[in-house]
């Protein structure tokens, strides 16, 4: 197996936050750096401050060097600028000289110490006689940039490039849970052939650690369905054989008065119940892998309701109860599209179902109607019920709701229905009704 570096997200994230900030702090100070030598240049090139340095040095040479200071100090303060008149080279020497001097100054006037904390190298204006004049500009003053705007310049830069990365972050994590996501919930809605896509399941950190535990999971689900599904195939079919020679025995010896007739009555029913259970076992798998495939023609609702009220009818007498059908003027000549024979079974199992948990000499009422371009059936029993936290449980394979523990089947009919709804589009729903017993409703769209 090839060795693959592990990444974690956890460090991933840790190393890009740091290095956004790196590259603020970096990009900031290049970018204030170049704004501060555009507003250097600026201020070289203002003719009024050349003119300014020629009237200083003027005095100055003239034996008033406080003049020349004062006058400097009032042209910096109207400006909002620094202005600060050094000799020749000795720009590194004369903040010593100026601190000297200045010591008999009021401490706002003193430039010694405003020199040593400027962070930028200041303008530089030439003037006569070997003089320079040192510009440095302050807070709203005639240069262009407010030193305040140099920390609001770096502050901003780093919560741009710090939101940038965290963006990237999170669309980096949630994009893939997103897909890891939506792939489960369409393996839930029955599409067990989707997986999570190698370019996330080939991911170096956690999220792809995840997608390919998933997918490795999923396989081995399916692997189980299959095989579960696949057994009961084998079984179902397996028993059909001998269950048909078995009847064929029992029917040969009652012909033949051999045995007790109560006894042999009492093993073909039993006969009779497995082989119904196989059917209906065979019924379920059919349904689920014929999916699409199945037949679409259009189906009459109506006839197909008292075909199967029909069918019940010797049965509802045996249970003594009452089958009373409603059908809406508007839903008589509704039709839906779909498989007649599947449409039938699935009727016919939620009626026999109403049946069997109906009491003596009450009624199983039928009602068929036609609601916002929903064909809908509704069948409500008398009987006790289904406890609510059995509700969702309902069209489960081989579940029987504690209710129904005492009745007859093998909890198949209902799955099969719901099955059959929805390989027609349909839905299927099952609630107490407010008097009591099971309502099941059953919806199909209407084929127009």
């Amino acid at each position: 197996m090839k060795w693959r570096f592990y990444w974690p997200l956890s460090w991933r994230i840790f190393f890009l936050v740091w290095f956004a900030m790196a590259m603020a702090v970096v990009l900031s100070n290049v970018a204030i750096q170049e704004l501060a030598r555009q507003e250097r240049l600026q201020l070289e090139q203002r003719a009024d401050l050349v003119k300014l340095a020629e009237r200083a040095v003027m005095i100055r040479e003239s034996g008033h060097p406080r003049e020349a200071f004062r006058l400097l100090r009032e042209q910096g303060e109207r400006h909002h600028l620094r202005l600060l008149l050094v000799e020749g080279d000795n720009l590194r020497r004369e903040p010593d000289r100026v601190r000297d001097r200045d010591r008999e100054m009021p401490p706002p006037h003193r430039h010694g110490d405003f020199l040593d904390r400027q962070p930028f190298q200041p303008a530089v204006i030439e003037a006569p006689d070997g003089y320079r004049l040192i510009v440095w500009p302050q807070a709203g003053g005639d240069g262009w940039l407010d030193p305040r705007l140099f920390r609001s310049f770096e502050l901003a830069l780093t919560f741009l490039l710090i939101t940038l990365a965290c963006w990237w972050i999170a669309r980096r994590i949630s994009r893939p849970l997103r897909d890891v996501e939506e792939t489960a919930r369409s393996i839930a809605a029955g599409d067990g052939s989707l997986r999570v896509g190698d370019k996330i399941a080939n991911r170096r950190d956690e999220i792809g650690a995840l997608a390919r535990a998933f997918n490795a999971m999923t396989d081995r689900l399916c692997t189980l369905l299959d095989r579960q599904q696949q057994l009961l195939r084998d079984i179902s079919h397996d028993l059909r054989t001998p269950l048909a020679r078995q009847r064929v025995a029992i029917e040969l010896a009652r012909d033949n008065s051999v045995g007790d007739p109560e006894i042999l009555d009492s093993i073909q029913r039993q006969n009779e119940r497995l082989e119904a259970m196989t059917a209906q076992i065979l019924t379920l798998h059919r349904v689920g892998q014929q999916g699409q495939s199945m037949a679409q023609e259009p189906v009459n609702m109506t006839r197909v309701l008292n075909e199967v009220l029909q069918g019940a009818t010797d049965y509802a007498e045996q249970q003594r109860v009452d089958c009373h059908l409603e059908i809406a003027d508007e839903a008589r000549n509704a039709t839906v599209l779909g498989d007649e024979a599947l449409i039938h079974r699935a009727l016919d199992n939620v009626l026999q179902n109403a049946l069997d948990h109906t009491p003596p000499d009450r009624a199983v009422n039928i009602h068929l109607m036609l609601t916002d371009r929903w064909l809908t059936c509704e069948i409500a029993d008398q009987g006790p019920g289904v406890s609510e936290k059995d509700l969702p449980n309902l069209f489960e394979p081989f579940f029987r709701s504690d209710q129904a523990r005492g009745g007859q089947g093998w909890g198949l009919g209902l799955a099969i229905s719901h099955d059959i709804m929805q390989a027609h589009d349909g839905r299927i729903s099952a609630s107490n009704g407010l008097s009591g017993g099971l309502v099941v409703r059953l919806d199909w769209p209407v084929f127009t």
